[in-house]
């Protein structure tokens, strides 16, 4: 039997029908060709590419809500359990971290009057790790351990931490007893002002001069745009550095009865202690760790056994896309006005 060849049968090549012929009949080359994208894919690509970052942008969002709730409601106060033992018997640890500032000086005084309202808190350990800050925000948490102090009898115990320096020392003064880690720098009773004088780069460099319209001689003291003579200099040094100064020796003698006017005068130099000389010239109690801390706060408090728990916050997964991120994003007029404007601090710098 002969057998002939699909295409010679057709009477036809491959080269005439314009290449090798597929299984449907469509040449080959046609079906490998690539088709060209309308612009309505496009759209639809994209569109599908935006809606699946949406989703999982929502799907994080819950997953934060979820968390608060888990938490109970947002802002709230939780508890760590840093020591195991009975929950009728607690002490509460607070931190006070880096720079002090209005804001952690009002959520630490929040921590404080948390603890207050649980009868089941027998003392409070203050952790400070802090070079100070401003002089309003020390003294907020000064006073409020000093409430906490005399309103309710329990003890506060002032632990530091690697610095405890200027506010961080006037806050840590508030305790009924000091415990400091043997690398604890101290100290720093003092007060600081500084602000930059920017006259000569505007005037001088860019060619920009500065019109100031006042109604009296001292509103614009002191001011970026002129250095300050010597009666503005003495003008701060009496209305703002002494006044301040005295406040916080005033502080370090009602908090350390062990020193008179006479020793806090001659420590109040703005100089820093090592925790050894700390020791020595009465600024803390005892040198130790967490653990001595912990010991001395249920001496204090009259217990044997306590539960320790550290006071912290739930995570605020909303807070990402909140005051804090836009504050991060942009300088709104009251963040200019906090950079240009000078610092009155009880704060450690090194410049």
């Amino acid at each position: 039997m002969d057998y002939q060849d699909n295409n010679s049968g057709s009477g036809r090549s491959d080269a005439q029908d314009g290449g090798p012929v597929g299984r449907q009949g469509v040449p080959v080359w046609a079906a490998e060709a690539p088709k060209k994208k309308s612009g309505w894919a496009i759209f639809w690509g994209i569109f599908l590419g935006l809606s699946v970052f949406a989703n999982i942008v929502f799907f994080l969002m819950i997953i934060g809500l979820v968390v608060i709730v888990a938490a109970g409601q947002t802002g709230m106060i939780t508890e760590k359990v840093l020591v195991p033992g009975p929950g009728s018997s607690k002490i509460a640890v607070i931190r006070v971290r880096g720079v002090i500032d209005s804001a952690q000086a009002a959520d630490v005084v929040e921590l404080i009057q948390h603890a207050q309202k649980d009868h089941n808190v027998k003392g409070l350990i203050l952790n400070v790790d802090s070079p100070g800050g401003t002089i309003s925000g020390s003294d907020q948490i000064y006073n409020e351990l000093v409430k906490y102090r005399h309103e309710e009898s329990r003890p506060v115990v002032g632990f530091m931490q690697n610095l405890a320096a200027s506010g961080g020392y006037y806050v840590s003064v508030a305790s009924d007893e000091i415990v400091a880690e043997p690398t604890t720098i101290t100290g720093s009773v003092g007060v600081i002002m500084g602000y930059l004088v920017l006259q000569e780069l505007l005037e001088g460099k860019l060619g920009i001069e500065p019109v100031i319209i006042k109604s009296g001689l001292k509103k614009d003291w002191p001011s970026s745009f002129h250095r300050p003579s010597e009666e503005e200099l003495k003008y701060f040094e009496d209305k703002i550095i002494s006044p301040a100064f005295e406040r916080f020796k005033q502080v370090v003698a009602d908090g350390r009865m062990e020193l008179n006017v006479e020793d806090v005068n001659r420590l109040a130099d703005g100089g820093i202690y090592w925790a050894e000389e700390a020791l020595r010239e009465k600024l803390v109690d005892r040198i130790g760790y967490f653990d001595d801390a912990v010991e001395r706060a249920k001496q204090l408090a009259g217990i044997d056994e306590a539960r320790v728990v550290e006071y912290s916050r739930p995570f605020s997964f909303m807070g990402l896309f909140g005051a804090e991120a836009k504050s991060i994003l942009k300088l709104d007029p009251s963040t200019i006005y906090e950079l240009s404007t000078p610092q009155v601090m009880y704060l450690w710098s090194i410049h």
